[in-house]
């Protein structure tokens, strides 16, 4: 009678890409004594970023893709001095804006002068990602490598025991096989790095995103008999 022997087994690989878009998150706010003022201030602004966008916005070439302003905020608040005493109330205006760049040389630019002449524009953060069909892509290729990777690692521990090739009789992602629930190293499919820093000096803020890593594990079982 056959012996069978079981293998389990972690299969890995990551891949990293440059990035192709970037989605500049940033606000527009005032605060003042007098409502109508701040709110005039903002929608100002608003207007100006409106103008430097509308101009260069192109779905299918860039060097913008899209764009939104959402998020309107207005509040008002009675802040505190040092002692504790009340002062007068302040009243606040903010809006959100995204603008998504294909071309991050025009990016740099439109940051440098917005970011430095405009007193209310504030740029909270940049995200860098692949386009859709890149990203399935790389998960695509990801994905198969770290399957053969799985391949690769059982066949050398049946090799080291002597016992023969390989069969294959389940694959899942990390951590979905019986026995295999809550190990180490569950699936990134997809890891943003965000550019580190970037300064408001100057006439353009220079960029210097990281690529993109995406990363996949898998288990895998196969059998082997003498």
């Amino acid at each position: 009678m056959a012996v069978m022997t079981q293998i389990t087994v972690r299969g890995c690989c990551s891949m990293s890409r440059s990035p192709e878009r970037a989605i500049v998150h940033a606000t527009i706010s005032y605060e003042g004594p007098v409502m109508d003022p701040v709110y005039e201030r903002v929608a100002r602004d608003l207007e100006s970023v409106k103008a430097s966008i509308s101009p260069i916005v192109d779905p299918d070439h860039g060097p913008v893709t899209w764009w939104s302003a959402d998020q309107l905020r207005m509040w008002s608040n009675r802040p505190r001095n040092r002692d504790g005493g009340q002062l007068p109330l302040t009243h606040h205006v903010s809006v959100g804006v995204k603008v998504e760049f294909s071309d991050f040389a025009a990016l740099s630019a439109w940051l440098g002068s917005h970011a430095a002449a405009t007193e209310g524009f504030r740029v909270t953060t940049v995200d860098w990602k692949l386009t859709p069909a890149s990203r399935d892509d790389v998960l695509r290729e990801v994905r198969n490598r770290a399957v053969l990777d799985a391949v690769a690692r059982a066949q050398q521990y049946a090799d080291a025991l002597g016992l023969g090739a390989i069969q294959p009789v389940a694959v899942a992602d990390a951590g979905m096989l019986p026995d295999t629930a809550g190990a180490a190293g569950a699936p990134a499919v997809g890891q943003l790095r965000r550019a580190a820093a970037f300064a408001a000096e100057g006439p353009d803020v220079e960029l210097m995103p990281k690529d993109i890593e995406m990363s996949v594990d898998v288990d895998a079982r196969f059998v082997v008999g003498r």
